[in-house]
């Protein structure tokens, strides 16, 4: 599936950003700069600086031009607002990822499943455990489930890669909204067994319901980070009253 134009843009301007090429504080190339060097819309750039400033990166300001927000930080960050795969997460924190599969099994959902993921009874749902390794380090503990008749055909080797680009790109789904929730706690005997976690006897805890373009759940998600190694970055806006 083609890259839309405007995402290519940002993903150039974001490294730019990230590698200092554009500094904290310092305003980016204006409008008719941006559009002669990519060769675009003026609409095209408007929709790359849009989702800059919704990640946190840039501010717009009226009759001044955008200025760099963003500051780069010692730990690897997460996006709160935005859906991106643990590989995607990796490769803009500038990290080597792994993962390793622990389990990859179907079961049907019974309704103490249903009420603690959302999930209707007795659908059938993929059950996914997986140690995430960020530079050599296993450092999150991911459990996923989906639903069969949306992700039919999901191995091993598509888990270990990238369950979103297969869902994407082969089965051609869209996937649009996440619904979270963060907490920190006790760490479990799985925790222990699979990650490496120091001195550290809690995670941070982020649970998740992901929907698709026709508003059907068909993920859920809880994915254990070590608390020390890990910061989630949200970018707020204020409404007008």
């Amino acid at each position: 599936m083609p890259r839309a134009k405007y995402q290519s843009i940002y993903q150039d301007l974001k490294a730019k950003i990230e590698d200092s090429t554009y500094e904290s504080g310092e305003l980016l190339p204006s409008e008719n700069v941006l559009i002669t060097q990519y060769d675009c819309s003026r609409n095209t750039v408007r929709r790359a600086i849009a989702s800059l400033a919704e990640d946190g990166y840039v501010q717009s300001m009226h009759g001044i031009g955008v200025r760099v927000i963003y500051q780069p930080s010692a730990q690897t960050s997460f996006i709160m607002g935005g859906i991106e795969s643990f590989s995607e997460s990796a490769e803009r924190n500038n990290r080597k990822p792994g993962t390793r599969v622990l389990q990859l099994t179907t079961l049907t959902v019974d309704s103490r499943m249903s009420k603690r993921t959302g999930f209707p009874e007795g659908e059938e749902v993929w059950f996914l455990q997986r140690v995430r390794y960020l530079d050599g380090r296993p450092l999150i503990l991911d459990l996923n489930m989906f639903l069969t008749r949306l992700v039919p055909g999901l191995t091993p080797e598509i888990a270990e890669h990238s369950v979103y680009e297969y869902i994407e790109n082969v089965l051609g789904m869209t996937i649009v909204t996440a619904k979270r929730s963060y907490t920190v706690e006790r760490i479990t005997e799985l925790d222990e067994k699979w990650l490496d976690l120091g001195s550290y006897n809690c995670m941070a805890v982020i649970t998740g319901q992901v929907y698709n373009a026709d508003g059907i759940m068909f993920e859920y998600t809880q994915s254990r980070h070590r608390p020390d190694y890990f910061s989630f970055h949200d970018t707020a806006f204020r409404k007008k009253r």
